[in-house]
């Protein structure tokens, strides 16, 4: 098979979605699978396949610059792709780039794919819009509506788009790297790093954007504060909002963008993941967390609540409740030996979630649409041209 993907999100750009991608296309290098990326974001040369990437032009999301909005020339992508010869388009994102590889689908009567990884709505209210939530709503709806597959990445997202008449779902979860993530990266020079004063370590793993539920974690570390609480919260991850949680958190380790060993480290090697998150779709971080060793910290609200079972791998508090959050926190960490369970529970949690199961079961997913869609949209015509 032969794969077309526009992708918004790959490298440079370090979030979920383009870790995920950087998952994908390990894995087609490894299995053989060709392929072909269209996205605004030039991937360096570091990774083996950024040669398959082309880069289209673009110009900077206004609420977050380290974004790109793909503004693609279709028709050198079209001539590129009828030189490539894809059996079918995976698309990530509701975009123009997006709608630029569900054209070429249907132009050329191939199979499209979309995934669903971000729950772009339920953003609006964060920066005062809420008013355009249900616009965005219809907009997605008819969006996704037009492809022969959509891929969810959890069972809480799944059943939130039925509901609102979305078609042709099926549930892809995701997966993480073992190898990368576990607790065999815990190391005593990292933790006297993190917390020089011996003090257990919260951790915080991703954007530092509103939609993270961010001002519910200033207001745990301000409850755990006031009761003389002991404990060094640590941030991985930039943002907008960087400088403001600095601010508000003078204690608090702001460590940036991390990848590889440093990021491995730093997980094993803290004691509590917190994840305040209202807005996820999936979680990649909670299972990384768990993979090295962490139990987490998470609310009963989107992909998050399908990750962690309540008293086994972590706690689910009710959103938005700093209080039951930081109830949670001092729980765990002033309790050793529930700890320890946790540690166990998490690791064999995450252990299901290989990056081997998820990828082949993408394949299997494109090996199914390519061989049945075109039987069935050719059936489609004949019934048509019959009646």
């Amino acid at each position: 098979m032969k794969i077309a993907i526009f992708a918004d999100s790959l490298p440079p750009n370090l979030d979920g979605v383009s870790r995920t991608y950087q998952n994908i296309f390990n894995y087609f290098e490894k299995e053989g699978i060709p392929f072909i990326v269209f996205s605004p974001f030039k991937t360096p040369e570091e990774f083996s396949w950024a040669r398959n990437v082309y880069e289209v032009p673009s110009f900077p999301f206004y609420l977050y610059p380290k974004y790109k909005i793909g503004t693609p020339d279709k028709a050198k992508i079209f001539k590129l792709l009828d030189e490539f010869k894809p059996d079918l388009v995976h698309v990530s994102s509701p975009t123009f780039l997006g709608q630029a590889g569900l054209e070429y689908s249907k132009k050329n009567n191939i199979p499209s794919l979309a995934v669903f990884h971000t729950d772009f709505a339920s953003y609006f209210k964060y920066y005062g819009f809420a008013v355009f939530e249900n616009v965005c709503w219809k907009f997605l709806l008819k969006f996704y509506n037009q492809f022969d597959r959509v891929l969810v990445p959890s069972r809480d997202l799944l059943k939130k788009l039925n509901k609102r008449k979305f078609k042709n779902l099926e549930l892809w979860q995701r997966g993480i790297d073992l190898r990368l993530f576990n607790p065999a990266f815990r190391n005593d020079a990292m933790r006297k790093l993190l917390s020089p004063a011996g003090y257990p370590i919260l951790l915080f793993v991703g954007r530092l954007v509103k939609e993270k539920d961010l001002a519910d974690l200033v207001e745990v570390n301000r409850i755990l504060d006031s009761d003389n609480f002991k404990y060094q919260m640590v941030f991985a991850g930039d943002g907008p909002m960087r400088s403001e949680l600095a601010h508000q958190l003078p204690s608090a380790r702001f460590l940036g963008y991390l990848k590889g060993k440093d990021l491995s480290q730093v997980y094993a090697s803290s004691d509590l993941f917190i994840f305040p998150s209202t807005t996820e779709t999936f979680g990649n971080v909670i299972l990384e967390a768990n993979a090295s060793g962490l139990p987490v910290i998470g609310v009963k609200k989107g992909g998050v609540k399908n990750l962690i079972e309540y008293g086994q791998n972590g706690f689910l508090a009710t959103p938005h409740s700093a209080r039951e959050m930081a109830s949670f926190v001092r729980l765990i960490l002033k309790n050793p030996g529930l700890q320890a369970m946790m540690r166990q529970k998490a690791v064999r949690f995450a252990s299901q979630f290989s990056l081997q199961t998820i990828n082949e079961k993408l394949i299997s997913i494109y090996s199914e649409l390519i061989s049945d869609i075109p039987m069935i949209r050719a059936q489609q015509s004949e019934y048509f041209f019959k009646s």
